[in-house]
């Protein structure tokens, strides 16, 4: 279960104190881990991460429908999709080390749970749901406008940054991508793997991953911000 001391840390990170500190707390608890107590089981956040990717969906189509008036619905489906998919909240979850947080059973740790992708997107979703039952609409909105739409420009990449990044060398004649493996980490069943992406001879960017594809994903969005900043 969270210390009290891990939930004044997160509570102080999102600038958000909850009423309900066991709301807090099941927003990070994995079903792994509830499937391991014996006594006073405490519910898993399966049930947040539903009301919460409803809460997110919404803000999310509001913003999406506020900033580009001429756009069609298809359009903004497609860009709200690439907003809100797993590797984007994934990503977006490490401006407050989220992952650090989660409670997960043994049997899913020793697996790499923590560092899944798809655990670590439900938890935002959830965190959403918790603060939506806590503090309305106003605070779950507060937290999505911080985390998950700051860069939404930008985040619309994330999703088919390798793609995209070959599009752009292609296009303006930067030279060819490669991308490089500059390190490995963690036991055989829980690799993180570390890649540079070269456009040209340029290193452009770098990111790590729990496969080699998640890895390049990330460095070549390092790569388009880098070439977006030109």
């Amino acid at each position: 279960m969270l210390s009290e001391q891990e939930i004044k840390e997160f509570e102080s990170k999102i600038g958000y104190t909850f009423k309900d500190k066991e709301l807090l707390i099941q927003a990070f608890t994995h079903s792994s881990q509830v499937n391991e107590q014996k006594i006073n089981k405490r519910p898993d956040y399966e049930r947040l991460e539903f009301l919460g990717d409803a809460v997110l969906e919404m803000i999310s189509s509001a913003y999406l429908f506020r900033t580009y008036p001429d756009k069609k619905e298809g359009e903004m489906s497609k860009i709200r999709a690439s907003l809100v998919c797993e590797p984007a909240l994934a990503y977006c979850s490490e401006q407050i080390q989220l992952k650090k947080y989660i409670q997960l059973g043994k049997g899913e740790e020793a697996t790499g749970g923590r560092n899944k992708e798809s655990i670590i997107a439900d938890v935002m979703e959830a965190v959403i749901g918790a603060l939506f039952l806590d503090g309305g609409i106003e605070e779950s909105k507060r937290f999505i406008d911080s985390y998950v739409l700051t860069n939404a420009d930008s985040m619309q990449m994330f999703s088919d940054s390798k793609s995209i990044l070959q599009e752009i060398a292609q296009g303006e004649n930067l030279g060819t991508i490669r991308y490089e493996i500059c390190g490995e980490s963690g036991p055989e069943h829980d690799k993180i793997f570390d890649v540079r992406v070269f456009v040209g001879d340029k290193n452009l960017g770098e990111g790590t991953g729990k496969t080699k594809k998640a890895a390049e994903q990330k460095a070549a969005y390092q790569a388009l911000l880098v070439l977006k900043n030109k």
